[in-house]
């Protein structure tokens, strides 16, 4: 059963950063794509970032902030987010597509003002 479990969020003020971790039960190298996705209250959930076959991809609200990434030796995505706004306060989740689409179980981030 592939597990991936998230880790990184908290509390933090406009302007600051955090950094999410994704880690995998498998190799990383086996999912086609991986990545993050982000739901607000009462909002749907929307996608953050993708990476997969070398490529990067980021929802434009986020583009020149955030930077997604894998670390293949420790079977880790990451989502680096800098110069974070309130509206970026989300439950954040990894997912991985591999035969299916796994998820993880999210982490809260609070962007305070």
């Amino acid at each position: 059963q592939v597990q991936l479990v998230e880790s990184g969020g908290g509390l933090v003020q406009a302007g600051g950063s955090l950094r999410l971790s994704c880690a995998a039960s498998e190799s990383i190298d086996r999912f086609m794509t991986m990545g993050w996705y982000r739901q607000a209250p009462g909002k749907q959930r929307e996608l953050v970032a993708v990476i997969g076959a070398g490529t990067t991809n980021y929802a434009d609200s986020v583009k020149g902030r955030f930077t997604v990434s894998g670390d293949n030796a420790k079977r880790t995505v990451y989502l680096q987010m800098n110069s974070l706004k309130p509206e970026d306060t989300a439950v954040y989740y990894c997912y991985g597509d591999y035969r299916f689409r796994y998820w993880g179980q999210g982490t809260q981030v609070t962007v305070s003002s």
